[in-house]
């Protein structure tokens, strides 16, 4: 690797940066080094939408070549803009004519203070341009609120801001010329990959798994990044040094999902938007899931293998895949290992992944009809929210005969784990009423749960209980009586 100044695409040229930290976030750079305000500053921490911006990046797949999608500025780190192209609310209008969208806006009375206006029209550009360029035509409503889920707005009210995101498609279309954009990205990506330096801290971006394997070995106490939407935290609300930074972003191979014949491998770069695509084309039992899992611009920037890696005991996608029965791939030089992922929580943060190691991949079992799946998220919220509990089921059935019981839980203990006690109340055992509530106590002496501001022991306790409960009524359907539920 060379050292060169981070380039990108932005305001129709090549920009080079250098001489800014590699901490330094796209929102601070926008605002304070470029003073385009439009993208706004609210929580700094990916929850509100006020700074969305939108990126475009190489995709063979996507229409034009390239790929767009919402992200937020406030938590992204300004080196894993290189290669890409950037996108912020200045730069819609077409001379003194507003953007469809835009116009929208004002005629729908879509906007009072106008704080929250700009991330609004990104979230909603991203979804527009990409819709028209591949002619997947009018949103549903639904399909709008579901791109606005990370967008929040204080004074407004969303229906008018839906109603402008329909409106705008009764307008003449308004497309990105993608031809040029996607000749510009094949430039920057001829570019060699970035090695970029400043105050002493390095921010090293690979483009091979050889040459990330090299790194890790060589730099093992780098903070690996992926999507940064947990890391970025650390720096913004934290105020945190990360050192020496390798981002795995740029390893387009990390970014592959395989469909083999008996399982699916998730590289660890590819993104929680990805990931869930794979999943939910599956099993559809994976869908509710995958629409709460934070929101559009989140999951547009945060990776599966992030989310596991990370080791958070509230990570909601765990419970899901350690139920499946997936395992995790590790890469540490040339050697690669795998294991079960239960078995690669140690303790709270604290995992199996050795100095130098990094997680390659996942491998998701292929769905099998006589294995009964459900997951589900009990949070606040609906949407964007932090769960208080996860909860994650996959029951073998062989005549009705629980064979193999995999119980997972969220938000019960230190890390995501298997409940061995309710899962041996069910092995064994016809599926019925008497095994399913067997399994609810069984879960008492599984899990100890802490009182935390999202919910109490007790709370957390009962509805862990519930959900094995909910999944004895969704199996036995209308054969269990109302008599039966009110006991």
């Amino acid at each position: 690797m060379s050292q060169r100044p981070i380039q990108f695409w932005f305001r129709g040229q090549l920009v080079p940066v250098s001489q800014v930290s590699p901490q330094r976030t796209v929102l601070q750079w926008l605002r304070e080094d470029q003073h385009a305000c439009g993208s706004k500053e609210g929580c700094g921490e990916g929850d509100c939408g006020a700074c969305t911006v939108v990126v475009g990046s190489r995709d063979d797949a996507a229409p034009g070549g390239v790929r767009l999608e919402a992200v937020n500025s406030c938590i992204q780190f300004l080196p894993t803009l290189d290669g890409k192209a950037l996108f912020t609310v200045e730069d819609l209008a077409n001379g003194d004519a507003l953007h469809p969208l835009q116009q929208a806006m004002v005629d729908c009375h879509g906007s009072q203070c106008g704080f929250c206006t700009p991330g609004f029209v990104m979230s909603m550009w991203a979804q527009y341009d990409t819709r028209q360029a591949t002619g997947g035509g009018v949103p549903s409503r639904d399909e709008v609120n579901d791109c606005l889920s990370g967008n929040l707005c204080r004074c407004t009210g969303y229906r008018p801001i839906v109603d402008a995101a329909c409106a705008a498609w009764e307008a003449p279309a308004q497309k990105l010329d993608r031809a040029p954009l996607r000749a510009v990205l094949d430039t920057l990506a001829a570019m060699t990959a970035l090695e970029y330096e400043h105050a002493g801290q390095r921010f090293f971006a690979p483009r091979s798994i050889e040459a990330l394997a090299v790194l890790c070995e060589t730099h093992p106490e780098a903070r690996i990044l992926a999507g940064s939407t947990d890391v970025g935290l650390w720096v913004t609300k934290q105020l945190r040094d990360l050192g020496d930074i390798l981002y795995i972003g740029a390893v387009d191979e990390l970014k592959r999902i395989t469909v083999a014949a008996d399982a699916i491998e998730i590289g660890a770069g590819a993104t929680l938007t990805d990931a869930f695509a794979a999943l939910c084309a599956e099993d559809a039992q994976w869908t509710d899931l995958a629409r709460r899992f934070a929101s559009v611009p989140v999951r547009n920037a945060g990776t599966l293998g992030g989310n596991v890696a990370n080791g958070s005991p509230i990570g909601d996608s765990m419970p899901a895949l350690i139920a499946l029965g997936t395992r995790i791939v590790l890469q540490k030089g040339a050697s690669i290992r795998e294991m079960a992922l239960e078995d690669f929580y140690l303790a709270y943060q604290k995992t199996a992944r050795e100095p130098g190691e990094f997680v390659r991949a996942l491998r998701v079992p292929r769905r099998r009809e006589e294995v009964l799946f459900r997951t589900w998220k009990i949070s606040k919220r609906a949407d964007q929210d932090i769960s208080a509990v996860c909860a994650a089921f996959a029951l073998r059935l062989d005549a009705g005969v629980v064979t193999q019981a995999r119980i997972a839980f969220g938000g019960m203990a230190a890390t995501p784990r298997r409940a061995a006690l309710a899962e041996a109340a069910l092995q064994g055992q016809p599926l019925s009423e008497t095994s399913i509530r067997a399994a609810m106590t069984a879960l008492a002496q599984d899990y100890q749960p802490l009182d935390d501001m999202r919910a109490t022991a007790g709370y957390r306790m009962q509805v862990a209980q519930n959900l094995l409960w909910r999944l004895w009524l969704e199996h036995a359907g209308s054969a269990v009586s109302l008599a039966e539920v009110s006991a």
